[in-house]
């Protein structure tokens, strides 16, 4: 079952490069690891372009939200960079060169510390530097906001930082869990009628439903599975793995596909 006190987490992943397609994200693939790898899960993502206004408005509907949220990229120093000054703008608050941060840059760079180098230590006013391991250069948090930069390297152990500082008490306290198995051939209009009856006789584990088409040498299938309390799903997935093989349908473990 599911905590009720447990955070919902979300993304923002921002920057042109990867709307123009430019550049591939990475990041969701990662926060959703990161998150699994500690029991807990994502609830939301949003790309946005470095375009102020629009990031402003994204950045205020999250405020308002009670999520947890990571926002990569947009944090540095240049032109094309707003991430810093969108939140500020989003909370109605004053940018202000952080003391800590400013420490660490001053660390980092020694006599060739610059005013364009401590930019990057001026953030919405209250905030709390995140560590980067990397570099020296901070990310900062405000409101349950958690802004890290745009390179893997240097945003994944920062959220990791975050999550094991701020979030280790809510760390594998859900009771819950995910199984499915591939139904192969198998269409799911033919399933509606057993699908219905699953969700009825679990109701508190959700059932998903998962087709492909098949193609370029594919089969045709479907990846059918439970995500929930742990026993329940366990016996959902015995009922739904012998009725697939009562129906005729060949099925493996979906791990293995």
């Amino acid at each position: 079952m599911a905590d009720p006190t447990a955070p919902s987490f979300g993304a923002i992943i921002i920057g042109d490069e990867l709307l123009s397609g430019r550049r591939e994200d990475k990041h969701l693939g990662k926060v959703l690891e990161l998150l699994k790898a500690r029991g807990l899960r994502l609830a939301s993502v949003r790309y946005v372009g470095d375009e102020r206004p629009r990031l402003v408005r994204t950045l205020q509907e999250s405020f308002a939200s009670p999520d947890v949220v990571f926002s990569f990229g947009g944090i540095g120093a240049t032109p094309d960079d707003h991430t810093r000054q969108a939140a500020a703008e989003a909370l109605g608050l004053p940018l202000a060169l952080h003391p800590e941060a400013e420490a660490e840059i001053r660390a980092r760079f020694g006599d060739e510390t610059t005013p364009q180098r401590l930019q990057m230590g001026v953030y919405p006013q209250g905030s709390e530097i995140i560590p980067n391991p990397y570099n020296r250069i901070p990310g900062f948090s405000i409101r349950n906001h958690f802004f890290v930069p745009g390179f893997p390297v240097m945003a994944w152990p920062m959220v990791e930082w975050v999550l094991d500082t701020r979030f280790a008490h809510f760390h594998h306290r859900s009771d819950y869990v995910e199984s499915s198995i591939i139904v192969w051939e198998a269409f799911e209009g033919q399933l509606i009628d057993f699908m219905e009856r699953i969700t009825a006789d679990f109701p508190d584990a959700t059932l998903f439903s998962l087709p492909s088409v098949g193609g370029e040498g594919g089969r045709r299938h479907i990846e059918l599975g439970m995500k929930g309390p742990a026993a329940q799903v366990a016996a959902a997935m015995d009922l739904i793995s012998a009725e697939m093989t009562r129906r005729g349908y060949p099925w493996e473990p979906a791990g293995s596909l």
